[in-house]
């Protein structure tokens, strides 16, 4: 998929902007008859407008069936288009002008989001990186930016840094946790030097903030000096150390990494005379404590006898430890044997009135809205490209809870499982799955099915 389209009349068109760019509403291109005749800005082949499933029911634009396997727009993940348009978001919100998937006119680079100033005089190309890339190549793609007077700043989405951070002008960010509902934040490529500790620590900040920032000059990329690189840092709860050979940082912290080095021989200077009387103190304590060591040896050989006593009785305490905690283990041990014994019984229950089960499950359907619900699941193959080699299948198969597998060059997937019954069926949480409404997608989430997993196709509650 992709958010951008060629218009035979309104030429480029972006769904991002009100306007999708060319003064058309969005009503102009989705599901009109005859369809304009949309394409492909990076292949030429023909997309339709479309929505992302509910509920974001985002726009965008879906390549039509056949489309050419080498188009790079298309092979795009989903995480890659929710960070372009974060990009593109924050960029407007800087007052700057953003526009998606821009091409240079040789072909060379083709940037995720273009900003541009209100002026028009600076360019600047937001990269969001989500697949692998060797330090040269990222070099190498920088460098073509920058001979066409564009600045560049790349953005990776991953839980680890990339083996690129810090090479080049780039940030890594986080996208908004899902109970925890926000912005996405710029977790690893923005540091401030701390000059009392000689060293750049790790910023968090919002990404819009982070853009704006950017855009307005506040922050810029500084080359970090040898002796600096290593930071390090606690992220929930544990020890992270990296090496960095660049940051975005303020004007500020970019000097004051300068002074710190300058001030680095006097520094020096100040701890080998801390060494010095750190030593000589040293030896007047060894002096003192041989001293006292003779008057301790008498003392330590009566000490002695009394800990032998001791330990052997905190060897028999630990020896009754021991026991206790054996004992306990064996008590846990069975408590857990009679747990799943009886998980086994329940199951071995479940699976005799399976067939019960799912035929009452199905009976709060009506057989028109059976109908209505898989004339629905063939409109959303349609729209995906897939003709269903078996529309007609209404029988539930016990495999997958009694829902009813439908198929198209494959697995298509999974109608109407029993919630009931997914227990049995534990490959259903790698399976698309159509439910009517978002009473039955919530039911099939309780019974442990990933909700990314699950279609609701919006119909109303059962009558």
């Amino acid at each position: 998929m992709a958010f951008t389209a060629l218009h035979p009349e309104a030429g480029r068109l972006d769904v991002s902007q009100p306007d999708l760019g060319g003064g058309l509403a969005w009503s102009d291109v989705y599901r009109v008859r005859p369809r304009p005749g949309l394409t492909c800005p990076e292949c030429g082949w023909g997309v339709h407008a479309k929505h992302t499933p509910r509920p974001r029911r985002l726009r965008m634009f879906a390549h039509d069936a056949g489309r050419p396997p080498e188009c790079t727009m298309a092979e795009e993940s989903w995480e890659h288009h929710m960070l372009k348009l974060e990009m593109a978001s924050a960029i407007r919100a800087a007052g700057w002008h953003a526009d998606l998937e821009v091409s240079a006119q040789d072909g060379t680079w083709r940037a995720d989001v273009m900003a541009t100033s209100p002026d028009g005089v600076r360019r600047m190309a937001w990269e969001a990186q989500l697949s692998p890339i060797t330090v040269e190549d990222i070099h190498a793609r920088t460098a073509r930016y920058r001979a066409c007077g564009i600045d560049v700043c790349w953005v990776s989405p991953h839980p680890r840094p990339p083996m690129w951070m810090g090479e080049v002008p780039s940030i890594r960010v986080r996208p908004p946790l899902d109970d925890h509902p926000g912005c996405w934040s710029v977790e690893d490529g923005l540091a401030g030097f701390n000059p009392v500790a000689g060293q750049w620590e790790f910023q968090v900040a919002p990404l819009p903030r982070f853009v704006a920032w950017v855009l307005r000059g506040a922050v810029i990329t500084d080359r970090v000096l040898p002796g600096y690189r290593r930071v390090s840092r606690i992220v929930e709860g544990e020890y992270e150390s990296c090496v960095r050979d660049m940051w975005w940082t303020s004007r500020r912290s970019a000097r004051a990494q300068v002074e710190y080095e300058r001030l680095r021989p006097q520094r020096e200077a100040a701890a080998q005379a801390r060494e010095a009387e750190r030593q000589r103190r040293a030896a007047e304590a060894a002096r003192r404590r041989e001293e006292r060591a003779a008057a301790n040896r008498r003392l330590r050989a009566e000490a002695a006898a009394r800990g032998r006593r001791t330990r052997e009785a905190q060897a028999e305490r630990e020896r009754a430890t021991r026991r206790a905690a054996a004992e306990q283990r064996r008590a846990v041990e069975e408590q857990r044997r009679i747990r799943d014994e009886a998980e086994l019984a329940r199951r071995a229950v479940l699976e005799q009135k399976a067939v019960g089960i799912a035929a009452a499950w199905w009976a709060r359907l009506s057989p028109g809205q059976v109908e209505e619900l898989f004339a629905a699941v063939r409109e959303e193959a349609e729209e995906d490209g897939v003709v269903l080699s078996n529309p007609n299948a209404r029988a539930g198969v016990p495999a997958f809870a009694y829902g009813v597998p439908v198929h198209g060059g494959g697995l298509y997937g999974v109608v109407r499982p029993c919630p009931d019954l997914a227990v049995l069926s534990p490959q259903l949480v790698f399976q698309r799955i159509f439910v009517r409404n978002l009473d039955e997608a919530q039911e099939l989430v309780n019974a442990g099915i990933p909700p990314w997993r699950i279609r609701d196709l919006g119909f109303p509650e059962h009558q």
